[in-house]
């Protein structure tokens, strides 16, 4: 049979897998390759990886796909790629990296002490968001990069996503889709194009870059480029096979997930966690939070992200669970009953990486006693970030004027039963999984499968790619105890600590010495 199948590129900040799919979705072949180094750091808490990296695991990986697949290779209509957010390569005029590209997980900060223009302070303090602008600006690694390295800035010719370098080693066209972009950039969501003038835009101008540094950007499901020739050598896929944009991690994540409309909720368990729906119509996720395009063309996510989702469960084993070396992850995951609902009062706040909407948070445990264990602790991990979740599609819900009756959840938390259930029992909805847990892939597929015309809508090919492999429903007794903490403990956590977030944060900046 010649069926016809799409090759996926799916990055994430751990690894790469490379997927066939077909039709029905199905995957037919995939392969994975862990980074040898998925990133160094000079300094605590820096994050930093040589581009080209990826690209080297990508050819590894999809090598040896094509070596053990090589008749489906021959079926391949379309390749799409989908990879993690908010991490730049800068490149000089010979289209060569720079340096190394700072990962989204980076925590280090610009100083921005030239201020923004008087009026543009004036606005952003008039509608209370100052603290959360000045926490972008000095998020922003080209501000960072203009402030302490300024040889290096000095030689950038475009400062594009590590999807639209890919696109470029891929094809020869720095191309991308405004879903790729989310992150630090100017760009307007909405309409899906670059300001034309960042540096006087209002909000435009916190980014540090220049309108002809950035990507070409093209539709979501638009054609990218061709393989070239060298990258044909390189992976083994034949010369002029097409690339289509696709979208972010995430994006794609809730679309291989099936959920293409606003009666369903994405909950993203990953290194970032995140809550997501998706609207044919533009809303903000937040106040100066905006929302993204889709993968899918003409639909845009509402999203809010737990900068440290489960990244905190390698913190939890590295820097609390270490002393009990025959525990695993597994084990945690299986004894998780064994602590009750609302981890006998045990509560966490998942801010261990701040957020714009609360800048100067900081993560917190409340509730220790001489009982609390390590089970505790952990329970109370995954609790904390499906607490802050709902908090999210809470105002999703606010936003929408409607409720958003159940959810679909993915990621590495969704393998565990007991964490399912548990997603069930806060949000009090019915939580489903879809037949794969490469949901990232598989909306990648789905992008691609729309693009090549296999389907007519986005609607069409979620009907017979995505299907529903089982369904956790919400118990009652559990559910209760959850309501309770979560209005009466959870909510009420940060408006008590907001005052000693900001002594915390003078005491970090020195300021209690000046």
């Amino acid at each position: 049979m010649n069926e016809p199948l799409i090759l996926t590129m799916d990055f994430g900040t751990q690894s790469v897998r490379v997927a066939l799919f077909d039709k029905r979705g199905y995957m037919v072949a995939m392969k994975k390759k862990d980074y040898d180094n998925p990133y160094f750091s000079l300094k605590p808490n820096w994050a930093e990886k040589e581009p080209h990296e990826y690209y080297e695991d990508l050819c590894a990986c999809t090598k040896e796909l094509v070596r053990e697949n090589p008749s489906s290779i021959k079926n391949v209509k379309g390749i799409t790629i989908t990879c993690f957010r908010d991490t730049a390569v800068l490149l000089d005029q010979h289209m060569k990296v720079i340096r190394p590209s700072v990962l989204w997980l980076d925590q280090r900060n610009a100083k921005c002490e030239k201020p923004l223009p008087k009026l543009a302070r004036f606005l952003f303090k008039l509608v209370g968001k100052t603290d959360a602008i000045n926490f972008n600006r000095r998020r922003c690694v080209a501000n960072w990069i203009q402030e302490n390295e300024p040889e290096n800035w000095s030689k950038v010719y475009k400062y594009v996503p590590v999807s639209s370098y890919l696109h470029f080693l891929l094809t020869g066209e720095l191309k991308d889709c405004a879903s790729s972009c989310a992150g630090h950039y100017p760009i307007d969501f909405k309409k899906k194009q670059w300001y034309k003038k960042p540096e006087k835009h209002l909000t435009g101008q916190i980014f540090g870059l220049k309108r002809d540094v950035l990507p070409e950007l093209v539709e979501e499901g638009d054609v990218i480029g061709k393989i070239t020739k060298k990258a044909s050598m390189d992976l083994g896929i034949p010369e002029g096979t097409i690339v289509y944009a696709a979208g972010s991690d995430k994006s794609c994540e809730t679309l291989g997930m099936g959920v293409i409309d606003e009666t369903l909720g994405a909950v993203s368990y990953g290194t970032a966690s995140s809550i997501e729906t998706t609207c044919d119509k533009y809303h903000e996720s937040e106040p100066f939070l905006p929302g993204y395009p889709s993968a899918a063309k003409g639909l845009y996510n509402m999203d809010i992200q737990i900068y440290r989702g489960y990244w905190m469960i390698n913190w939890f084993m590295e820097q609390i669970a270490s002393k009990e070396p025959n525990k695993t992850i597994n084990y945690y995951n299986e004894h998780l009953p064994d602590v009750p609902a609302g981890s006998d009062g045990l509560v966490l706040q998942p801010y261990w990486g701040p957020g714009l909407s609360r800048p100067l948070a900081k993560g917190a445990i409340v509730g220790f006693s001489d009982s609390t264990t390590t089970e505790h602790i952990y329970r109370s991990i995954i609790e904390g970030i499906a607490y802050a979740l709902r908090e999210g599609l809470e105002h999703f819900e606010k936003v929408l004027k409607h409720k958003i009756p159940a959810l679909r959840v993915s990621g590495g938390g969704s393998v565990s039963d007991n964490i399912c259930q548990i997603t069930a029992d806060i949000f009090g909805k019915p939580v489903s999984r879809v037949q794969t847990k490469e949901s990232s892939s598989l909306g990648a597929a789905i992008a691609g499968f729309v693009s090549i015309g296999q389907y007519r809508s986005v609607k069409d090919a979620v009907k017979e790619m995505v299907r529903v492999r089982d369904t956790f429903y919400p118990n009652k007794e559990n559910m209760k105890a959850y309501e309770y903490l979560y209005k009466e403990a959870y909510l009420k956590l940060f408006p008590s600590l907001s005052k000693t977030y900001a002594k915390i944060k003078r005491f970090n900046n020195d300021e209690i010495k000046k």
